[in-house]
């Protein structure tokens, strides 16, 4: 049985996205990223299930940069349709509401539902599901929690309104990670991160490598490069493996143009929700 672990604890997203990539497992809750990239480079966990970008608030950052400084390796993502819903102590009502608890990415998703009530006081925490356990080991009835309808069932609250996310269209896509000698054999899309030299045109000529060769690219994406004043890191992902023809010839020209490429997965695209 694999071990997978996961940043937060019973009831989180992240939990759902682990019982969606893998059947029989033994999960590994985590206080944070760092944590589920060190279980997994340490042994301590076979896997990782990470998420790495939500439809409505972008990309988690730090999960692209501990991709960037550790040696593991996305071997699979899936996609997460993601509702959130207001829950309370049992005894409690709206009116009573005063603090509401959730991850900054939810309370970022909510934003146009808490716009309506600006006296609350919004509480950033870890995690969706431990923002569920905190309003429940508190037990008082001013505190609410952002999170899934599990974990309201799961730590027992009260459900005062589902679906308070800024669109029905709210999805996160994760990342499964291993600690691997090599990428898998198989698979139809790729994500690589390269930094460009610092001479005019060279992205133009970079992104080039793939365009020249009619390889598409599904996202693009800079980052800072840490250490670096404003160099950038650029995310990837193209359709294709790493041992295609033509997306092997791309990333050795982009090797010969760049000043670092790393790839970080060749894997199976996730399976489309509608």
């Amino acid at each position: 049985m694999a071990r997978v672990a996961f940043q937060g604890v019973e009831g989180a997203f992240s939990e759902d996205a682990v019982a969606l990539f893998f059947q029989e497992v033994q999960t590994l809750p985590c206080p944070d990223f760092e944590s589920v990239f060190r279980a997994v480079e340490q042994g301590d966990a076979d896997y990782g299930m990470v998420p790495v970008e939500n439809s409505l608030e972008g990309t988690v950052a730090a999960v692209n940069d501990l991709l960037l400084e550790n040696d593991l390796i996305i071997v699979g993502e899936v996609l997460v349709p993601v509702v959130h819903c207001l829950m309370v102590n049992p005894g409690s009502d709206i009116s009573r509401i005063r603090r509401v608890y959730s991850h900054p990415q939810a309370l970022g998703q909510c934003r146009t539902f808490l716009a309506k009530y600006p006296h609350w006081e919004k509480v950033p925490s870890f995690d969706t599901a431990g923002s569920a356990r905190h309003v429940r080991d508190n037990g008082l009835l001013e505190e609410a929690a952002i999170a899934s309808c599990r974990a309201a069932k799961f730590y027992g609250l009260e459900v005062l309104r589902e679906g308070v996310q800024n669109s029905e269209e709210n999805f996160t896509r994760f990342f499964a990670i291993q600690k691997a000698s090599r990428l898998l054999d198989k698979g139809d899309k790729t994500s690589l991160a390269f930094a460009t030299r610092n001479v005019p045109g060279m992205l133009y000529e970079a992104m080039g490598a793939f365009a020249s060769r009619g390889i598409n690219m599904t996202k693009v994406e800079s980052r800072p490069r840490k250490g670096r004043a404003w160099e950038y890191v650029f995310f990837v992902d193209i359709d294709g493996h790493v041992n295609d023809p033509k997306v092997a010839e791309a990333l050795t020209d982009l090797v010969r143009r760049a000043a670092f490429v790393k790839v970080l997965g060749s894997y199976p695209r996730a399976k489309p929700l509608h």
